[in-house]
């Protein structure tokens, strides 16, 4: 496997700064939504509300655009804050060893033990299509 060290950094203080930092981002996005270009609207009627009214927390699944790859089946958990890429997939896009770093931090109750990452790579990330199009930096 090869994971993304926690999105704030190794130490529990690096992790509540970052974390403090992305509620200022999220707080700015959401005041700029003015300057925002027109984007698909999303909207929910009775259909989508009938059937059961059950909170729960499950993974979105995306597909992305990775190092130039159509990568399908990402999930996203919003209760973790690693970003992972399976062996198995890092291998299949032929990517080699040149850009793989060291990790020190494990991975805790992830399918319910201790995982000790591999290595950390940096790859590109494109999410969305047209005008909506973004790109970012995937540390996994």
């Amino acid at each position: 496997m090869i994971a993304g060290r926690p999105s704030g950094g190794d130490s529990h203080q690096a992790r509540k700064s970052r974390a403090r930092e992305a509620h200022q981002i999220a707080i700015k996005e959401v005041l700029d939504i003015e300057t925002m270009e027109d984007a698909p609207i999303i909207q929910f009627g009775r259909a989508e509300r009938s059937g059961p009214q059950t909170t729960h927390n499950d993974a979105l699944v995306i597909t992305a655009t990775i190092a130039n790859y159509e990568v399908g089946r990402i999930f996203i958990y919003f209760e973790t804050s690693a970003d992972i890429l399976f062996g198995e997939t890092y291998d299949q896009m032929q990517l080699g060893d040149v850009s793989l770093e060291k990790v020190n931090t494990s991975l805790y109750e992830f399918a319910g033990e201790v995982v000790h990452p591999r290595d950390m790579v940096s790859l590109p990330l494109v999410m969305g299509r047209g005008t909506t199009r973004k790109t970012c930096l995937l540390n996994s």
